[in-house]
């Protein structure tokens, strides 16, 4: 039974998303601002946080920005205020693994979740995937650069297991929406800015890589290094 923090200080929302989650099989518990939301995430550890942009006094995106800095694989769902491209991509930036826009329907929020949670769960068989002294165990989740463990957010580490599946490929960004997030529409920046992420996390020089590279035209391709 995963459990689900879910963080919002509208209670109608709250209500109803509960509600979805516990007829989806889901233990829920409800906070409604950004210190209770830390507090029950050190005292729980939920599988999973649905966490509301905008809230007085600690907001989502400083929330979220606590919760990386020390537990960078809990996956975290941003809600986020419909057509505020900005503050979606900034959610993005600061780690987020995805988002859903108000109003929502409830019934895309519980697959949404499904599908973070189902992504976040190890497979059983193992498989490491090498790429020099860069290493991704998709049994434990884990990936390594050199030795030291690189704090990836869920949708991170599977955008770099793919890419690293598929070297030499270029993949354009709907492309790697379908097979990384499994959205067949979305926002594309979404993929924009978890590439931006993981090249400030995988590369020596962010701004020349050599793993992660921009196929002009494309997309982003992967290249082993030699």
């Amino acid at each position: 039974m995963p459990h689900v923090l879910v963080v919002d200080d509208d209670p109608t929302v709250s209500d109803v998303v509960r509600r979805y989650l516990e007829q989806d099989g889901c233990r829920v518990r409800l906070v409604s601002d950004g210190d209770s939301a830390l507090a029950a995430v050190a005292a729980e550890q939920p599988d999973l946080v649905v966490l509301d942009l905008m809230m007085p006094g600690l907001d989502g995106l400083e929330v979220c920005r606590r919760l990386r800095g020390g537990l960078p694989d809990l996956p975290v769902i941003m809600l986020t205020a419909l057509g505020e491209e900005a503050d979606r991509v900034i959610g993005l930036e600061v780690g987020a693994d995805d988002y859903v826009t108000k109003p929502f329907s409830p019934r895309e929020l519980v697959l949404r979740i499904r599908s973070v949670l189902r992504r976040a769960a190890p497979p059983t068989e193992q498989t490491v995937l090498r790429d020099g002294d860069l290493v991704a165990d998709t049994s434990r989740r884990v990936a390594e650069l050199a030795g030291h463990r690189l704090a990836l957010t869920v949708r991170e580490f599977d955008l770099l297991a793919f890419l690293i599946r598929h070297p030499g490929r270029a993949w354009s960004r709907a492309d790697l929406l379908a097979k990384v997030w499994g959205w067949q529409f979305g926002d594309q920046s979404t993929v924009t800015v978890h590439v931006r992420r993981l090249r400030e996390k995988i590369e020596a020089d962010p701004a020349a890589p050599r793993r992660l590279l921009t196929a002009w035209g494309v997309g982003y391709r992967y290249e082993l290094t030699p």
